[in-house]
């Protein structure tokens, strides 16, 4: 299942985000894994999930962002939840590469859901991804 927390820099995306992800150690049997674009968070996440600073990779792109995941999953089959915080930054996609990025990543959640974190107002959104809305600020 992909799921899309959404709304404007500093309406608190990223404090959601924590919170989902610290509450899914006790709700799942699986590993989590949370994608940020630095590790300035490590001490806000429980010590179960594991932090990736994609800093650290050269990802570019919905390829990039997408092979990164599939690596990730294809190292590790018990993860179960993958968080990617500032999904625009962290992917370098544009507003038009949402929606391109959908298809790729519905297919990837069929093994994991995925939770994003995207710095657009709700109604900046296209209207084919709404479903996939679960928080809008």
């Amino acid at each position: 299942m992909v799921r899309i927390i959404c709304g404007e820099k500093g309406k608190g995306k990223t404090k959601i985000m924590l919170q989902k992800a610290n509450d899914a150690v006790g709700e799942t049997d699986g590993s989590i894994v949370y994608l940020d674009k630095n590790s300035k968070h490590m001490y806000e996440l429980d010590n179960g999930i594991r932090l990736v600073d994609v800093s650290e990779y050269p990802i570019s792109g919905l390829d990039g962002i997408v092979g990164f995941i599939c690596g990730l999953l294809s190292g590790n089959h018990d993860i179960q939840i993958v968080f990617v915080d500032s999904f625009l930054t962290v992917s370098n996609l544009d507003i038009g590469g949402i929606e391109k990025a959908i298809a790729p990543l519905k297919q990837i959640s069929d093994e994991v859901d995925l939770v994003l974190s995207i710095s657009l107002d709700e109604a900046q959104i296209p209207g084919s991804l709404k479903e996939y809305i679960e928080v809008a600020l």
